[in-house]
């Protein structure tokens, strides 16, 4: 059973940082996809970064592209979601997600494993 327990989040202004961690266990993780999603109060969930384990390719997009940046450390079986220059739009329940073979990285519907998520709030 694949278990992901986020973190890191809470309020800042806007322009300040904060950094997500998703701790993944239950599986060897070297043919994962890990994302991070967000989902705004009224909102559907959208796709915000994802990192392929083996190989570490990264995706995002395009509202965070040289704001955000995603990480794993493989030792630690953590995926990161740097997160710089935030802003009020950004403010949202961050969720972590995770599954074997995902094609469209972008894609809820093709992550099975979901954490419990994380408050992100962004004052202006």
């Amino acid at each position: 059973q694949v278990q992901l327990v986020e973190s890191g989040g809470g309020l800042v202004q806007a322009g300040g940082s904060l950094r997500l961690s998703c701790a993944a266990s239950g599986r060897t993780f070297s043919r994962y996809a890990m994302g991070w999603f967000r989902q705004a109060p009224g909102k559907e969930h959208e796709f915000v970064a994802a990192i392929r384990w083996s190989g570490g390719r990264t995706f995002y997009t395009d509202s965070v592209k040289g704001r955000f940046t995603i990480s794993r450390d493989i030792a630690k079986n953590t995926v990161y979601l740097q997160m710089n220059s935030l802003k009020p739009e950004d403010t949202a329940v961050y969720y972590c997600a995770a599954d074997m073979s995902v094609v469209d990285t972008s894609e809820p519907a093709q992550y099975h494993y979901w954490g419990q998520g994380t408050q992100v709030t962004v004052s202006s």
